[in-house]
């Protein structure tokens, strides 16, 4: 009975996110002029889109009545249902064909991420696409000047032995030497480094950041639930402050992939830039002034929280893709 259900859901969601494909070009055509070809794998990722914005969006839901039942004067309610129904498809349907053209694939893990924002003035939700490390990865290297045949990104721990060899006079290639001393207990997080190569050693990049200079990356309003440290919880009927352990190995190691695979270690290549590069460049400055203007009803405070373009929300292995701290906040936007 169990396996039968489970196929009957599965089937469901395949049927659904054939109507989302169709619903998709429907929309992208009445907003867009000129036609713009999909070909069969760009509609299957558009189909893929379907599944997992649909799962984020239930699960969204869930959070907004937990939120607004433990809301003890209701006062910050949410009452918008997170639904289907009162999503802005006409922005997603745009956002939908670019980044299915660029091949960003979000069953993939950490490739793609979906993020609903409240949209206050319209009362409807901009679901927004964040790429994740493995997306960022993706794009960099496939718009290179010059792509990297490997790139190896480590958190130094203090107990870890790092030493970096650079370029010089004498040394025509950049490297390091690197030992962890006691893989069970490392100490603290000290820094990070990312080490780009090429087919020609002496293209060879060697990229050391300090915790001075990731917590710089840092979102103003970051995240205790990801960076670690101080966050708000109900309990009793009363808020509290309790101390987060927060998955700081991870959020180090996105800003370090962010920092190696940028524009200014890995150039663009003029000459392969196209219509969806530009658009998905546009669409990340047009968010990072959102992100720079969140604020979220948290009962009787007004708390910022942490949805930047280190994709924060939400953190999944990277190897089973399976999340590990899920979303638990609905952003709003008042635009």
């Amino acid at each position: 009975m169990e396996n039968k259900a489970l196929a009957k859901k599965e089937g469901a969601e395949l049927s659904n996110s054939a109507k989302f494909a169709n619903m998709v070009m429907r929309e992208f055509a009445g907003n867009v002029s000129g036609a713009m070809q999909v070909t069969d794998y760009q509609r299957s990722l558009i189909s893929g889109y379907f599944v997992a914005i649909d799962r984020t969006l239930k699960s969204a839901e869930e959070e907004r009545i937990r939120k607004n039942s433990n809301n003890k004067d209701h006062k910050y309610d949410n009452e918008l249902p997170v639904t289907w129904q009162n999503v802005n498809l006409n922005s997603l349907a745009l956002d939908v064909v670019h980044y299915a053209r660029l091949g960003l694939d979000m069953m993939q893990p950490n490739m793609l991420f979906p993020i609903p924002y409240k949209n206050n003035k319209a009362q409807k939700y901009d679901v927004n696409l964040m790429k994740g490390y493995n997306g960022i990865r993706y794009i960099a290297e496939k718009y290179a000047l010059e792509k990297p045949k490997s790139v190896t990104v480590e958190v130094v721990y203090s107990t870890d032995r790092f030493s970096p060899i650079k370029k010089s006079g004498t040394n025509r290639v950049e490297s390091y030497e690197f030992e962890i001393t006691n893989p069970f207990d490392r100490g603290r997080i000290i820094g990070g480094f990312a080490y780009l190569e090429y087919p020609e050693p002496s293209m060879n990049e060697l990229i050391i950041m300090s915790m001075h200079d990731i917590e710089k990356r840092k979102p103003e309003y970051a995240s205790a639930n990801f960076w670690g440290g101080k966050q708000k919880k109900w309990e009793n009927g009363k808020q509290i402050e309790v101390e987060s352990e927060g998955w700081l190995d991870e959020m180090v190691r996105k800003t370090l992939i962010r920092e190696a695979y940028g524009g200014k270690h890995i150039p663009v290549d003029p000459q392969k830039i196209d219509e969806n590069y530009q658009y998905m460049k546009h669409r990340e400055a047009s968010l990072s002034v959102i992100d720079a203007q969140e604020e979220i009803a948290e009962n009787s405070n007004q708390v910022p929280i942490d949805v930047s373009g280190a994709i924060d929300l939400p953190v999944s292995d990277p190897d089973t893709g399976e999340v590990v701290a899920p979303a638990t906040d609905i952003p709003e936007a008042d635009f």
